[in-house]
């Protein structure tokens, strides 16, 4: 029969070499292109790493990023440094009413001149200073004998603009915050409000 005589003749012409090769290719992607890739992956991984690191450092110091919890967080640390410094011994490394002497000990110290000021006749005498730490950074602090109270005075360069005071409170602590100079200041002391906001006034003046 005709069929059985295709059979035997065996008709049918082999692939070329070459039409072999290009659909090996297509199942079977070369390896070193996999291999490439690696590098490639961790560059971007990388490059990710390092933009959110730039975003994290922009929030903390950039003043349109600040929000209220960024502020309540930093009266959260300014209070508990205040609360820490009334322990016997950590009030004042420098213990002097001379504002000569404690502005000569800050000397060396800060990137800028800290206005140093005993407002005795005020009501506020000048106990000394400190050095304290406030969000990882180097802050001075000057203390005051207020009426019947201490109180700590936080002072750090800022690169924001002058602003007013804020008001608030924490655990019993009042505090006032206001910026003048590229300098930012923040008074703490559980005085009444009204003791703060004079001697916010005397130190604005």
């Amino acid at each position: 029969m005709l069929s059985g005589r295709f059979q035997v003749a065996q008709l049918y012409e082999a692939a070329p070499a070459s039409l072999r090769k290009k659909i090996r290719a297509n199942l079977h992607p070369v390896a070193p292109t996999t291999a490439m890739s690696q590098p490639l992956l961790w560059h971007w991984l990388a490059a990710a790493a390092a933009l959110l690191l730039l975003a994290i450092a922009g929030w903390r110091v950039s003043p349109s990023l600040r929000t209220d919890d960024y502020q309540a967080e930093l009266a959260e640390e300014i209070v508990d440094a205040h609360v820490h410094s009334l322990q016997p011994g950590h009030l004042t490394s420098i213990s002097s009413n001379d504002e000569k002497d404690v502005k000569g000990w800050f000397r060396g110290k800060l990137t800028f001149v800290l206005p140093v000021l005993d407002f005795a006749n005020d009501g506020f005498a000048l106990q000394g200073g400190r050095l304290d730490v406030v969000e990882e950074r180097s802050v001075a602090v000057l203390v005051y004998a207020g009426p019947k109270h201490l109180v700590n005075v936080f002072i750090w360069l800022t690169r924001e603009r002058d602003a007013s005071p804020r008001v608030g409170s924490r655990q019993g602590y009042q505090w006032i915050d206001w910026r003048k100079g590229k300098i930012e200041f923040c008074v703490v002391s559980d005085a009444p409000s009204a003791d703060l906001q004079q001697l916010q006034r005397l130190f604005a003046r």
